[in-house]
């Protein structure tokens, strides 16, 4: 009996320790269209700059006229701040234009970013992230 759990904890342990990095990561595809993109223009309401993605939401002026509150997930903190970008990057008012993969639930009004643009100084950030 004693070996059986010498040899049954540490496989536990080791099972345990592979599913937790899949588990703690979800997939994009999972909830983002990774083969389309869309462009949003609109202002900043709110610069999250944070882990594990860095949230911004624009408010974005329909043709009706009806403002729509997108949420734009985007890279890591710290990938971030390795990019040039830091919390002070982007300020409530800005406007600016988002290109990404459009959220798979359309009434969710959510993006992954690919690319990100601020006209009026002409600051941009474009990349890959997990």
């Amino acid at each position: 009996m004693r070996n059986a759990f010498k040899i049954a904890i540490p496989a536990a342990l080791l099972v345990l320790g592979l599913a937790l990095p899949v588990a703690a990561h979800h997939s994009f595809p999972a909830t983002y269209e990774v083969n389309r993109t869309i462009t949003i223009k609109g202002k900043v309401a709110r610069f999250m700059f944070r882990n594990p993605h860095s949230l911004v939401q624009v408010d974005v002026t329909g043709d009706d006229k009806q403002v729509e509150q997108w949420t734009v997930e985007w890279a890591a903190a710290g990938a971030l701040s390795r990019g040039g970008a830091s919390r002070d990057t982007l300020k409530v008012g800005d406007d600016v234009t988002v290109v990404g993969n459009p959220g798979r639930s359309t009434t969710e009004h959510r993006i992954r970013l690919n690319s990100i643009l601020r006209p009026a100084d002409g600051w941009k950030w474009s990349g890959e992230f997990d």
